[in-house]
């Protein structure tokens, strides 16, 4: 699934409140395989935030338990690359 890697993406589609399930289950299968590693959460398609099927609470109930949480935009980029600034300065402490 991940050998040898040093860090997680998991990906959201905010309109499709199902893919935060499969998320959450990709990173329990990663910490079960290959232990703890930093990861970052990003719920996609914030330009559509008016017709996302996960709530604010949901995503807030994950900030609360530390998890590194940005609302990106493909179409835009909006924090993609914040995203992965800070993944990367996780990894590499």
């Amino acid at each position: 699934m991940c050998r040898g890697a040093t860090g997680l993406v998991l990906v959201v589609d905010g309109t499709r409140a199902a893919t935060l399930a499969v998320a959450l289950t990709l990173r329990e299968r990663a910490e079960a395989e290959f232990g703890a590693m930093p990861f970052v959460l990003l719920f996609n398609k914030s330009d559509l935030a008016d017709q996302w099927a996960i709530s604010d609470s949901e995503i807030n109930e994950l900030r609360k338990l530390g998890w590194q949480i940005y609302l990106t935009s493909a179409l835009s980029g909006e924090h993609v690359d914040d995203a992965f600034h800070q993944l990367a300065s996780m990894v590499t402490k």
